[in-house]
């Protein structure tokens, strides 16, 4: 029996994993202009755009958001950690 790779873009990938991938790709200026919150534009860091992050759904899903459209974009992160 062979194991079925996951289709999801995000199977595998943790929150702390994908908000690196994008700060090193968009930088934070650049988070805070796709996305407006205040943890990417107000002394942004990973620990506290982290915990924001785990409590606040509707901003957790703006940022699996753009990590898949980063990646979906760009075939070099396709299967990249």
């Amino acid at each position: 029996m062979t194991a079925n790779p996951s289709k999801d873009p995000l199977h595998g990938i943790t929150l702390e994993q994908l908000l690196n991938k994008l700060v090193e790709h968009y930088g934070w200026g650049g988070l805070a202009e796709r996305i407006r919150i205040n943890c990417f534009s107000s002394d942004p860091s990973i620990k506290s755009s982290l915990k924001f992050l785990r409590r606040t759904p509707w901003a957790r899903k703006q940022v699996e958001d753009l990590y898949i459209s980063l990646v979906s974009d760009n075939p070099w992160y396709r299967g990249k950690d």
